[in-house]
């Protein structure tokens, strides 16, 4: 071929290895294989095959600040839930830093098994909110400590008495301590 702007002309005695019939004895490459050749031609002849621009300037978009991840958001919500039903000592531990196990443990004393049954059962409702599904839970049934796993948010339901005998907030010490209303 002369130029990149020719494309092979072939007669109907020599079709193309890879042409395709259209009727009437016809036979025409198919339009990637030119585009394929073309391209080739280009690169082999040392040009560059860009895109067509407008000229206009690029858009910019305004930064948005970052999000509150939805384990955090979730974290803070079950809180809340702890406190409108009148859970005391509530406390949220952010452990990332410090655990792989979960990003963050939420703690509150409840004054009897079943107000700590009904803010289980709340939590695990609001959790469908938030994308999460719980992956465990334990204590239910005695409602002394109720743990509700969701993997990387574990709520933690006490009474007074276990509460103070496993000192949760000790054992994880080093973690930063965050309120409900805290949202970033």
């Amino acid at each position: 071929m002369s130029s990149t702007s020719e494309i092979e002309h072939h007669t109907i005695d020599e079709p193309p290895s890879n042409a395709y019939s259209i009727g009437s004895g016809l036979e025409v490459a198919p339009v990637f294989l030119i585009q394929r050749k073309l391209s080739e031609e280009n690169r082999l002849a040392g040009k560059k095959t860009t895109k067509k621009t407008t000229g206009k300037a690029p858009v910019k978009r305004k930064t948005q600040k970052p999000s509150v991840p939805l384990d955090r958001q979730f974290a803070i919500a079950a809180a809340t839930i702890a406190r409108d039903r009148h859970c005391s000592d509530i406390l949220i531990l952010d452990l990332r830093k410090i655990s792989p196990a979960a990003n963050y443990f939420v703690i509150a004393t409840s004054t009897s098994d079943r107000q700590a049954r009904a803010v289980a059962d709340e939590i695990s409702e609001a959790a469908g909110g938030y994308d999460l599904q719980r992956f465990g839970r334990a204590g239910y049934e005695q409602g002394r400590w109720i743990l509700l796993d969701f993997v990387d948010v574990v709520i933690h339901l006490f009474n007074e008495e276990t509460r103070a005998y496993y000192d949760l907030e000790m054992l994880w010490g080093d973690a930063e301590r965050l309120t409900p209303t805290q949202p970033s």
